[in-house]
């Protein structure tokens, strides 16, 4: 074991999302999720996988459901970087194509479809669940902020019900009731949320 992990080890000291032995352990644990679902995932295979001794990973997170949603929100491989295409149609269009993907591109949708089954059965999974999404919600907020400094949005728009929605729709076709996604899927979404269902008042 590296000296740095027992220095961690002996200070009781969690190491930083950001640290490339934590990013190590986080990805262990979404390979693992992804390979074998959330029954399959435990913090020995972690350890194997990622070389960092099991009793280090429960001193520093109490429960594989603690694990894995410290992998969610910490994981490199699952950042979001908003697009400024200077609409906000255009950002959301791009938004709800780069939720389509983790819905649809493997090893990605094995993981959020495996957390999807799981938060239910673990409260520490839930918590860090509730975290992931606060993550992603102000890591978009700019594309909220632009429109409404463009004037695109007022300030009671409530941008998480606009997220909510989008991420909702693709949810339910592609998880839930496992349609294709058509060509025009993402326009049309956007459209009808921005616009609504255009019936005649």
């Amino acid at each position: 074991m590296r000296s740095d992990v027992r220095h961690g080890v002996r200070n009781g000291v969690r190491p930083s999302g950001g640290s490339r032995k934590s990013q190590e352990i986080f990805d262990a644990t979404l390979d693992l999720l992804a390979e074998k679902g959330y029954e399959g995932l435990t913090v020995e295979g972690v350890a194997q996988r990622s070389g960092v001794n099991k009793t280090t990973i429960y001193r520093w997170w109490r429960s594989k459901g603690a694990l894995l949603g410290a992998a969610l929100t910490g994981a490199r491989r699952l950042d979001l970087e908003p697009s400024d295409t200077g609409s906000l149609e255009g950002d959301l269009e791009a938004l709800l194509r780069s939720i389509v993907t983790l819905l649809t591109a493997p090893p990605a949708s094995d993981i959020a479809v495996a957390t999807l089954g799981a938060v239910t059965h673990s409260p520490d999974l839930a918590v860090r669940v509730r975290e992931f999404f606060a993550d992603r919600l102000a890591r978009e907020q700019p594309v909220f902020d632009r429109a409404m400094a463009r004037g695109e949005l007022t300030a009671d728009v409530d941008p998480m019900h606009l997220v909510d929605l989008l991420a909702g729709v693709a949810w339910l076709c592609v998880v839930l009731r496992q349609q294709p996604i058509e060509k025009d899927f993402v326009s049309r979404a956007v459209s009808t949320v921005l616009r609504g269902a255009g019936a005649a008042g």
